[in-house]
């Protein structure tokens, strides 16, 4: 490994982690969805500019459209509006950490549906990593930083994000850079998004004040932008060691938690993070 690629993998799992604590900030002063609709919409509307005015890529064409579309609805309004929402719910450190175990729940998906491989291994191990994240977050059931609703609604979001992770992986995109497919589907996500915040809108509950511009700030461009585009330089320079900096995102999504949001870390915290951790390894060393 190139001190670059290490120093890139350490940012990537910061701010994909990151996203957890920032979104908990941001709740603090908003509603949900209209956290996720100007996150949406400004990280969009940035990675557009950036692709079409200043790198000069091409546009989508014809049926790209519908899958960009397709696309969005998953990725962004379902799994992300979804996740949101879920965090209203829940500790930050339980979202960080529920979100790195997504490629295992790919993994099944893909085999239940679409007759990819499955390995019985890998499928102890994303018990194992469920078994971590419901013992993380059983002491905090008892104290209010996590509920019972919040727990569901976060699998399923999960279980939306590896649903469009495999549609995204099934189409054919001719060639269309990807900072253009990620400013595409995330500004129709948040399109697709915002007659429903429109909708539950209640000025009395929106705060336009420091703390919610600086969580979603950070969420629309570290996060969406600098994160994903930190990914995809690890994935296009070592698919398979690249997974392993997910191992991280549980340490430092508890660690920003705990700093800044002054959520407890307990001995429950700790032996679920390990099991996530451990189990995240033995399937990507099977691999």
């Amino acid at each position: 490994m190139t001190g670059k690629f290490v120093a890139v993998g350490i940012v990537f799992a910061f701010l994909w982690s990151s996203a957890a604590t920032a979104t908990k900030l941001a709740l603090g002063s908003a509603q949900p969805l209209t956290i996720a609709v100007i996150r949406f919409l400004l990280a969009g509307g940035l990675m557009l500019l950036i692709s079409h005015g200043l790198l000069k890529k091409r546009h989508p064409q014809k049926k790209e459209w519908k899958q960009l579309a397709v696309y969005g609805l998953l990725n962004v309004a379902i799994y992300l509006g979804v996740y949101v929402i879920a965090m209203q719910f829940l500790g930050a450190g339980i979202g960080s950490l529920a979100i790195a175990i997504n490629p295992l729940f790919i993994s099944l998906l893909a085999a239940l549906f679409f007759r990819y491989r499955i390995t019985g291994t890998a499928i102890f191990c994303l018990l194992i990593c469920t078994v971590g994240v419901v013992m993380a977050a059983w002491p905090m059931l008892q104290n209010s930083y996590a509920t019972p609703l919040g727990m569901v609604l976060l699998f399923a979001s999960m279980l939306t994000y590896s649903i469009a992770a495999i549609y995204y992986t099934r189409q054919q995109w001719n060639g269309l850079d990807i900072l253009t497919i990620n400013g595409w589907h995330t500004l129709l996500g948040g399109l697709f998004l915002l007659p429903l915040a429109l909708i539950g809108y209640d000025a009395a509950k929106n705060h336009f004040d420091g703390r919610f511009w600086m969580g979603t700030g950070w969420l629309a461009i570290p996060v969406s932008i600098g994160a994903v585009q930190a990914w995809l330089y690890l994935l296009k320079i070592n698919t398979v060691a690249a997974a392993y900096w997910l191992y991280l995102c549980p340490v430092f999504g508890f660690l920003l938690a705990y700093l800044v949001l002054n959520e407890p870390i307990t001995g429950f915290t700790i032996l679920g993070m390990l099991l996530v951790i451990g189990g995240l390894y033995v399937s990507q060393r099977k691999k």
